[in-house]
């Protein structure tokens, strides 16, 4: 499988070539176009009750379509997501994880395993929900995940702070607590409230833009 990832960093978009008798698995609603050569199946994601838990804990729609190659020739398929923002992809080797914010995840190749995992009540207090989807490799795969406005990645050795709605992907083993962003009466005047305070060694990817901040803004101007 060879992919690309074109129209960075506002419109990204995943042109995917499926070799014969290769798939991949995305989020229901990311296709923008296929080749007739290849076969659409749209399925549980994990079956029923794997598909219930990822639709009400890790945001994720209840159907998942499978793309599958079944012809003689390369086919090429193209993937993106609802936000305006950029795309990355994620190669884990077999034992690898990366926890995903609900709506990040995009696709995945063979070999990857998607779940849901708790995050904690301090994940939900910093505005990042109670649950992750978690995507596992059984073997070597890709994860593709996009972000609203660009996509930092960023390695952290000890503690670092990120602010709420920012956080969209993250390996298993790291840390989550809040905290206030300057002290009680320096967390009100400033409008930053509540923080996430992230501990551990690993690697995180953030958004630029926060959902929530454009929501804020808009909503004086609307109603």
């Amino acid at each position: 499988m060879k992919h690309e990832i074109r129209y960075k960093p506002s419109f990204s978009t995943i042109f995917i070539t499926l070799e014969p008798g290769e798939s991949i698995t995305a989020e229901s609603g990311t296709m923008v176009s296929m080749e007739p050569n290849l076969k659409m199946k749209t399925e549980f994601s994990g079956g029923f009750f794997s598909a219930l838990l990822k639709k009400i804990f890790g945001g994720e729609s209840f159907f998942i379509n499978k793309f599958v190659n079944s012809s003689q020739k390369p086919q090429q398929v193209v993937l993106t997501q609802s936000l305006i923002g950029d795309i990355d992809a994620i190669a884990l080797k077999r034992g690898q994880g990366i926890c995903l914010q609900s709506g990040a995840y995009i696709a995945h190749t063979k070999g990857i395993k998607l779940g849901v995992r708790w995050a904690g009540f301090s994940s939900w207090f910093a505005g990042e929900g109670l649950f992750k989807l978690k995507a596992k490799s059984e073997d070597n795969g890709i994860v593709f995940f996009g972000g609203y406005g660009g996509i930092i990645k960023h390695n952290i050795s000890g503690e670092f702070i990120v602010d709420s709605g920012h956080l969209i992907a993250y390996e298993p083993g790291i840390r989550m607590s809040i905290s206030l962003a300057g002290g009680l009466i320096g967390s009100v005047t400033s409008g930053e409230g509540f923080v996430n305070k992230l501990s551990g060694n690993g690697v995180i990817y953030l958004q630029s833009r926060s959902l929530d901040g454009l929501v804020k803004f808009l909503t004086p101007k609307v109603l």
